[in-house]
């Protein structure tokens, strides 16, 4: 690995690129606003940056500072992030606009440190708020920085592993030490974002146009493809489900999810374990099933394990009874504006009822 001493111009060359070459007109951008960087960097997290454009937009357009989403209900904010997945971070969001409202008047702290205190806010992301919006010399850590120190310090092990991302941070922590003071927190946080996404990338790294290809090792040593080294494989566990898309009148029948668990706070299908599970329910709730109403299987992937759904379309009956408790009848036309989740979403586009 490449001796600490490769670090003293490390920021400064990195904030030099980005000047030159780097990102400046993605919508987050051009602003000290605390509430418009925490919103970028927790819709950036787990998700690509032209998926997360237009969320971002018209997520600002409906809740245009932290005050009118302290004051939004939970059921009006997830329609907003419907499709982003990962849907812990929306609860979370609401919940830190709140708390920042309620117990910081609307104003996000300064630092790193009391950032990190938030609900959802982990040590990257405050770091991020603290630097483009305060200037703070606090490191971040995210995907493209964890590719971009482990390719340059040579390093070895996957970087999700605690020790490996232990060393790293130390190596974060030391680059901004030993830049200069007038370093440009700004330029070099988004410069390591910018170097992750757009030259150290996963696959084919750009090093003839890389700020720090001179001293890099992976370049020095032909281990591009190799570093940063990949999480060990996994079987990820199979389950199955069923699901009732139920029809009537131009009504679709939806159920509110609990606010924990993958989709807390969604609106969901009725969901079984089995088939016979749900042709009981359908049963009692005077429901008759028929092949015809089979659909193609969908395959979800999560990040710990792969749904099988088998939905079934079927029509209820004039008759079939009040909704239950969680339960609501949706017109076909508001179901665009309902917030549901992707696999479910993939249902209702595909619905061939009207």
């Amino acid at each position: 690995m490449s001796s600490p001493s490769s670090l003293h111009d490390l920021a400064q060359r990195v904030c030099d690129w980005q000047r030159q070459h780097g990102r400046h007109h993605l919508p987050w951008q051009g602003t000290q606003d605390p509430y418009r960087v925490w919103l970028s960097e927790i819709m950036l997290q787990q998700t690509q940056v032209s998926t997360v454009i237009p969320y971002y937009e018209r997520f600002l357009e409906r809740f245009p500072t932290i005050h009118s989403l302290a004051q939004a209900t939970q059921e009006e904010v997830m329609p907003y992030w419907a499709g982003l997945g990962y849907y812990a971070r929306a609860r979370n969001l609401h919940r830190c606009a709140q708390v920042v409202a309620r117990e910081h008047g609307g104003r996000f702290p300064k630092s790193a440190e009391e950032i990190a205190t938030l609900p959802g806010i982990g040590r990257s992301t405050a770091a991020a708020i603290a630097a483009f919006c305060y200037g703070e010399r606090s490191s971040i850590m995210d995907g493209n920085v964890k590719r971009v120190f482990t390719r340059y310090f040579g390093i070895h092990g996957y970087p999700g592993l605690r020790a490996v991302e232990q060393r790293l941070w130390a190596l974060a922590e030391m680059a901004v030490e030993q830049a200069s003071g007038s370093l440009d927190m700004a330029a070099y946080t988004q410069g390591l974002m910018d170097l992750g996404a757009q030259v150290c990338t996963r696959s084919k790294p750009l090093c003839e146009t890389c700020p720090l290809a001179s001293d890099c090792e992976a370049r020095l040593r032909g281990l591009q493809d190799q570093l940063p080294e990949r999480r060990p494989k996994r079987v990820l566990p199979e389950r199955h489900c069923t699901m009732l898309l139920l029809h009537r009148d131009g009504h679709l029948l939806l159920e509110k999810q609990p606010q924990t668990g993958i989709w807390g706070g969604l609106w969901s299908l009725p969901r079984y374990d089995t088939l016979e599970e749900m042709a009981a329910d359908c049963q009692a709730r005077g429901i008759v099933m028929n092949d015809d109403g089979r659909m193609a299987t969908i395959v979800h992937t999560f990040t710990h394990f792969r749904l099988h759904i088998a939905p079934w379309l079927l029509e209820a009956p004039p008759n079939v009874g009040e909704t239950r408790p969680m339960e609501a009848w949706v017109a076909f036309d508001h179901l665009a504006q309902t917030a549901t989740p992707a696999p479910v979403r993939a249902l209702l586009d595909a619905l061939p009822v009207s």
